[in-house]
């Protein structure tokens, strides 16, 4: 303490601070024969807090964003350290585990397509826009002339079910699916039954199920879609057959 112009300061005095067991002592600049201030654990560990909770003391510390970024990466750390020590080569023998379980996956990927949802009931063949068979036929050519193997599927499809209906070999229903015409069509049909169906899944599977088409799929409905321009149908060939055996009976 000392009287400055007949104001009495408090002037702070250089200490020291020692601790002896629960007890911190804090000594200060005193007379010898003075003793130190004590002050209890507890009460120095409290006043110990509140100082360094201050804000002076944490400008630099980084944020929650930085602090989560730095758990996030000692946690990987742990874990490639924890899982290079079990896997056997070490950290190498982990690196081409990793790689073969991802090429694994990329084949898997690449062989079955991307995982989608079934549809709960397939949708229509058609859209919303009449065309001929023969504006399907050149749809579907001019997307396999440019390499787009799905879109040609597509629109070969379309064009192979529109011929039938053109040759009243279908009934023309809006709502129809690629299913529904393969079976229809397979009862007028019965030689071509396995390659409607296969025409129908192979579409579904390109419009539906997230696959991709290939060229060798593509030429493959094409040249049903060819071979059925060709080819008669059973119920006409029928008719024609038992009517000529009738005109021969009465002439007979």
């Amino acid at each position: 303490m000392s009287l400055a112009g007949g104001v009495l300061t408090s002037v702070p005095l250089p200490h020291t601070v020692v601790r002896a067991g629960d007890t911190v002592m804090l000594s200060l600049s005193r007379s010898g024969d003075e003793p130190p201030i004590t002050i209890p654990r507890d009460p120095a560990r409290e006043a110990a807090r509140r100082e360094l909770s201050k804000r002076l003391y944490h400008e630099n510390d980084p944020g929650w964003f930085q602090r989560a970024l730095d758990t996030f990466w000692t946690w990987v750390s742990e874990l490639f350290g924890t899982a290079a020590t079990a896997a056997p080569g070490g950290a190498l023998g982990l690196v081409v585990i990793v790689l073969a379980v991802l090429a694994v996956l990329g084949a898997l990927w690449w062989r079955l397509g991307t995982p989608r949802r079934e549809p709960a009931s397939s949708a229509a063949l058609f859209d919303d826009r009449p065309r001929s068979a023969a504006e399907h036929r050149a749809a579907s050519e001019a997307h396999a002339a440019q390499g787009h193997w799905n879109q040609a599927v597509q629109e070969r499809m379309r064009a192979i079910v529109r011929s039938l209906e053109e040759r009243a070999l279908l009934d023309i229903r809006p709502g129809r699916t690629a299913d529904e015409a393969a079976a229809e069509a397979a009862r007028a049909l019965p030689s071509q039954a396995a390659r409607l169906h296969a025409a129908a899944r192979d579409f579904d599977d390109v419009t539906y199920g997230g696959r991709r088409a290939s060229e060798p799929s593509y030429h493959r409905i094409a040249e049903l879609d060819r071979d059925l321009e060709r080819t008669k149908p059973q119920l006409a060939s029928s008719t024609t057959s038992a009517a000529h055996n009738t005109r021969q009976g009465a002439a007979e």
